[in-house]
């Protein structure tokens, strides 16, 4: 009962999510059609929730676009990546004689934003990306392709409480930087070297007031033009350049 759709991440039918999860994958969340019930899905909701893997309520039709194979109502995405620890990743890099420097994005849902970002973060050097277990872009075969590799080599740590984690970050000597029109300060006029978080936030309003209150500054990009906002991807990239230039730009 259940088995892998056509796509390599897709996961049809309850019995091959239990076996997924059992076998250790990563699943990046599970679809279940409204209304389902079932003890075998009560099991699989049970270790979904142990394992912090969220969970959408949809109509049929949702998983019918998914996926054509018999999915008996549920249909899981496995991610094509080992997710990181951040709380192991810390201090392994402090022993490594590292300033860590942390990417955290809060809300970025789109795909293809997230892949471009990932990609401009291992080239400026970030040593990983944290994301929220939920309203965060899937890591599937778009957000792979749009990395350009990225994603292979870059850790990515999934986390049910960005704000619990900043403070993590916060706790373990790291400065937390969040981008911002509302920064008073230029992120090119801010000594953003040594151990240092930067949080960009969603493409629909930024970061969120919860981390704008937990970060130690707000800085903004200063923007001579009548456009008012930048796409995330780009911002990211903007940051991330002044941050690898103040360290000491260098060719691998």
């Amino acid at each position: 009962m259940g088995q892998r759709g056509k796509a390599n991440n897709l996961l049809a039918g309850v019995n091959a999510c239990v076996e997924a999860m059992k076998e250790g994958r990563e699943i990046e969340r599970l679809f279940i059609k409204k209304g389902t019930r079932s003890e075998t899905l009560s099991e699989m909701m049970s270790m979904a929730r142990e394992r912090g893997i969220p969970i959408s309520y949809v109509p049929i039709e949702k998983l019918d676009r998914l996926t054509r194979v018999n999915h008996q109502g549920v249909v899981g995405v496995a991610s094509l990546i080992e997710y990181g620890i951040l709380e192991d990743l810390i201090p392994f890099l402090y022993e490594q004689g590292k300033d860590p420097l942390i990417l955290v994005l809060d809300r970025v849902t789109d795909v293809r934003n997230f892949g471009a970002i990932c990609r401009t973060a291992e080239c400026m050097g970030v040593d990983a990306v944290v994301i929220p277990d939920k309203e965060a872009a899937q890591v599937n075969v778009e957000a792979m392709k749009t990395s350009a590799g990225a994603l292979n080599r870059i850790p990515v740590c999934r986390v049910q409480d960005l704000k619990k984690s900043i403070r993590f970050l916060q706790n373990s000597g790291l400065k937390v930087v969040a981008a911002s029109e509302k920064g008073s300060e230029a992120v090119y006029k801010t000594d953003l070297i040594g151990p240092l978080t930067v949080v960009m936030g969603s493409e629909e309003d930024g970061v969120s007031d919860a981390l704008i209150r937990t970060a130690d500054l707000l800085l903004s990009i200063p923007m001579p033009g009548k456009t008012d906002s930048l796409n995330v991807s780009v911002a990211a990239g903007m940051f991330l350049y002044e941050v690898a230039r103040q360290r000491g730009l260098s060719t691998k």
